[in-house]
């Protein structure tokens, strides 16, 4: 009897994503298991671009707490702090495990770790990799070891849909090698990245358009948190075209880097939150300055030894960053709401996990810490791949089917990027919220781009308070009471007006 082409995919967990937290949770699992990316493993992930490092408590005059009071405080109240008790202390442990894998860190001539500084940290605590290249040295890496892994089954191609048997996961529908596979599966973990792609101006990759939220929300699955979106302080501001921007990492800042206008005048505290900087340079640039940073003078390093990455970028674009200013505006960067989980990565959807960005853990809260994002991913895929391995699925797994595959509808992506950018930025009002969801709830049915853009929306007009990312004009104030977001598909496509979005104390939880 012939063998279909997806046999060797029946029954086993399948991971989606090619990032830092779905390559962890593949090689973390001891079962065999299925990795679907959209390109070769560790390509085309928002985890390669990562330039800042991963945060961890490892220097002599750094502690746990002291982490964790930080994640706290940037996180403007938000913050789970059962789950960032969980999170935090295992930075240490991360950073070994990935130098076992073959990530070569940064050290000193005594072979001690080199640690930056980053906003909001109270410590230099950012381990990083190859000056301003960590992402991309910790992916290659991983990518090695999952060619050496023969448990892990790598496929390139699209998860479609979430097969489901009375609410339970029972099996995936993906295009792969050119034809649409159903194939039964009792675990699907969800690592697919950001929603930075929605939007005009962006440091993600272009593939990070929410996809995996949506495919959680189409399934059931409770999404947290999904107004929270943050955007970097510092994308570098050339040319006028739109869609991905080259990042100068915060780490610049921490190293001694200013922050100045057109007249030399610095305006802003540069080591404060990402959303403060942001606001202040956002604020900067609707006066009709301009935005620099100054990198000229960093005391006790050069600049291209320190941060060679970026050090290129800049010179592709003209700039001598050791001789000239670097123009910077905001873009979007990360987004801190996703597919609610518990502490082991499970959705409200049974058989259905999420890790790395595409999750909403309570760690991040409001405004997500730098650098805690590649650690997040990484606690997170283990996380998953351990309670994976301790669970028992019934053995009935097996079917595949082969189809045609169906060209999807055409996407109305360029719609939602034009909605996002004008009435979802950095400040939000009442107006502008209403014309984006008025627009955005005729396409959200067909379209997954719009779907997690009218979920971003609804959440945003219904938040009437200023925290964190999320800042409106018409609301300047915090709310006395810190509470998070939490709804599902269903809450946002009745009728404009009548959401049913709910609110939850965070020590409440929902998963």
């Amino acid at each position: 009897m012939a063998r279909n082409f997806g046999d060797d995919f029946a029954g086993r967990p399948l991971i989606v994503g090619g990032g830092l937290a779905g390559m962890m949770a593949a090689l973390s699992m001891q079962r065999p298991s299925v990795l679907l990316c959209p390109a070769r493993p560790g390509e085309a992930s928002s985890s390669m671009l990562a330039q800042g490092g991963i945060s961890a408590c490892v220097a002599a005059d750094d502690t746990c707490e002291l982490h964790i009071a930080d994640t706290l405080a940037a996180g403007d109240g938000l913050c789970d702090e059962s789950v960032v008790a969980r999170i935090i202390p295992e930075g240490p442990e991360i950073i070994a495990l990935l130098e076992r894998y073959g990530v070569v860190f940064d050290r000193d001539a005594a072979g001690q770790l080199i640690v930056g500084q980053e906003a909001a940290h109270s410590r230099r605590r950012v381990v990083h990799a190859c000056g301003d290249s960590t992402g991309a040295a910790v992916v290659k890496a991983l990518a090695e070891q999952i060619r050496q892994t023969p448990r892990i089954r790598v496929m390139q191609g699209e998860l479609r849909k979430i097969i489901l048997h009375e609410g339970e996961v029972c099996g995936w529908e993906a295009d792969i090698g050119g034809r649409r596979l159903s194939v039964g599966s009792p675990a699907i973990v969800l690592a697919t990245g950001g929603i930075g792609g929605l939007f005009p101006y962006t440091t993600n990759v272009s593939q990070a358009t929410g996809s995996g939220l949506a495919l959680a929300a189409r399934a059931g699955a409770v999404i947290a948190d999904p107004e929270f979106v943050q955007f970097h302080p510092t994308a570098l501001a050339v040319g006028n075209a739109q869609g991905r921007m080259s990042l100068i990492s915060e780490a610049v800042r921490g190293e001694g880097a200013f922050l100045l206008n057109e007249r030399g005048e610095r305006f802003t505290d540069e080591l404060a939150p990402r959303d403060v900087v942001a606001r202040a340079i956002q604020a900067h640039l609707s006066q009709g300055h301009q935005v620099f940073l100054d990198a000229r003078t960093l005391p006790g390093l050069r600049f291209a030894e320190r941060f060679p990455g970026i050090d290129v970028i800049c010179r592709r674009n003209g700039i001598n960053p050791s001789t000239m200013l670097i123009p910077v505006r905001p873009a979007v960067h990360y987004h801190m709401g996703g597919v609610a989980t518990d502490t082991c990565g499970r959705s409200t959807v049974k058989g259905l996990w999420a890790c790395g960005e595409v999750a909403s853990t309570g760690l991040h809260g409001a405004n997500r810490l730098a650098s805690n994002s590649l650690l997040e991913a990484a606690v997170m895929g283990r996380a998953v791949a351990r309670d994976i391995d301790a669970s028992i699925f019934p053995a009935m797994f097996g079917h595949v089917s082969e189809n045609r595959l169906i060209p999807e509808n055409s996407d109305v992506l360029p719609a939602v990027r034009d909605l996002t950018g004008e009435c979802l930025g950095i400040l939000r009002d009442e107006p502008a919220l209403r014309k984006a969801e008025e627009a955005l709830r005729p396409m959200a049915e067909q379209s997954d781009a719009a779907l997690v853009a009218l979920m971003m929306v609804c959440a945003a007009r219904e938040r009437k308070e200023s925290r964190g990312a999320h800042a409106r004009m018409d609301y300047p104030q915090q709310a006395t009471t810190a509470r998070r977001t939490f709804m599902t598909m269903s809450d946002c496509l009745g009728h404009v007006g009548k959401n049913t979005v709910s609110f939850h104390s965070v020590s409440e939880g929902v998963v």
